[in-house]
């Protein structure tokens, strides 16, 4: 597992306030739900992105089939998809989202050269972490 800073993931976590959270889940039993849940509650704006479930709401927030399809910026693009399935997602967000800061890659999510591609564009890339388990570790 990457090592980062507590105080880069705790800078991260104060400074977003935009999340699309790539492949989100309506199963309550998810973690894509539950993280999404959660962060909602922290007072995160988080847009789930799950093209089956497009125009459904979740979090208080119309589910949308693509990150193309959002309106208006993004702070952070959370991915809940296979390692082998990251490519695709990180150039859809750095071709959506010119003033993205941070990809952040859920537990077991990794690939390293999607996330140098991030990187070279000056985005913090973080890799097999949850925002949830590290907010509440955090910040409380």
């Amino acid at each position: 597992m990457p090592e980062y800073a507590d105080a880069l993931l705790k800078e991260i976590l104060r400074q977003t306030r935009t999340i699309a959270l790539v492949g989100a889940s309506a199963n309550p039993d998810k973690p894509s739900f539950r993280v999404g849940q959660f962060l909602t509650e922290k007072g995160y704006k988080v847009i789930p992105i799950n093209p089956g479930l497009a125009g459904q709401t979740l979090w208080g927030q119309e589910v949308v089939a693509s990150l193309a399809d959002i309106e208006g910026p993004v702070d952070m693009v959370d991915i809940f998809r296979r390692s082998e399935a990251v490519p695709p997602v990180v150039d859809e967000a750095l071709a959506a989202f010119p003033d993205l800061k941070v990809i952040w890659m859920q537990l077991g999510v990794e690939n390293a050269e999607a996330a140098a591609k991030a990187e070279d564009r000056g985005i913090t890339v973080i890799q097999n972490h949850c925002p949830k388990i590290e907010y509440s570790r955090l910040i409380g």
